[in-house]
């Protein structure tokens, strides 16, 4: 059995930023809990990673589901890291019609599943004696931009929840680290965020020659993760070359 500070639980770890996080951590030695609500992805990658000589289980999650997550937390009783890296972005609507249904499953992903997996493994990460919270935001969550209002609430209510808990435990043998990624291409964010559009996802990314990949955003992870106990990155801003902010991209004709 790993010690507890080795034991590193990965929320959203079905795809992109979460798998690859889940990956780079499995590769640095730690045993990797991978948690997503899709059972079959997180049990294939469990079992590749495992293959490859690492340690990996999966375990089926809902993040807003708080009873579900107090059951998990049982389940694991020796926590040293937790990445809160589920959420993702509904529609791209502005304010006056957008809607309230997508609003509201953002910001139940994005922040209530984030408060809920801190609460239940809070009391683990601080028993392991060096235990390390990872809040992954977004640039969102610092600056807003036209038809980004849902997202941009709920990753500035993350990026809020990281900073308020990083004053409360202080003192605590627990770091919070808030990582905030701008452009990063994956499968499935921008698809997911155009309802399966391909067309208005493309164009996310459209001339962008090397925005982020979720390989790029989990190395960040893991480089913060595994800095000596002392050092917190307290925030780090991560974006392609090509994006100075949420609203200036450089793209190729």
């Amino acid at each position: 059995m790993a010690p507890a500070s080795r034991i590193a639980v990965v929320t959203g770890a079905s795809s992109g930023i979460g798998a690859a996080t889940a990956r780079q951590l499995a590769e640095a030695g730690y045993r990797v809990v991978l948690t997503a609500r899709r059972k079959d992805r997180i049990e294939a990658l469990a079992e590749q990673l495992t293959r490859a000589g690492h340690s990996a289980v999966a375990y089926q999650l809902d993040v807003t589901d708080r009873a579900a997550v107090d059951e998990f937390a049982t389940a694991f009783q020796t926590i040293g890291v937790l990445v809160n890296n589920a959420g993702g972005a509904l529609g791209a609507d502005p304010v006056a019609t957008g809607d309230p249904a997508d609003w509201r499953t953002m910001y139940e992903t994005n922040v209530i599943g984030t408060l809920n997996l801190t609460q239940a493994l809070l009391p683990r990460l601080v028993a392991s004696g060096d235990g390390v919270i990872v809040v992954v935001s977004s640039t969102a969550g610092h600056g807003t931009y036209e038809g980004g209002g849902g997202y941009v609430a709920a990753k500035h209510g993350a990026h809020v929840l990281a900073e308020t808990l990083r004053l409360e435990i202080v003192g605590q043998p627990v770091r919070v680290i808030e990582i905030a990624p701008g452009m990063v291409k994956t499968d499935e964010f921008a698809l997911t965020r155009f309802a399966g559009d391909e067309a208005k996802a493309a164009k996310v990314y459209e001339g962008v020659a090397e925005p982020l990949t979720a390989d790029d955003v989990a190395e960040t992870i893991t480089w913060a993760v595994t800095r000596p106990s002392h050092v917190n990155v307290d925030l780090l801003v991560l974006r392609p070359r090509a994006q100075a902010s949420n609203t200036k991209v450089h793209r190729e004709p």
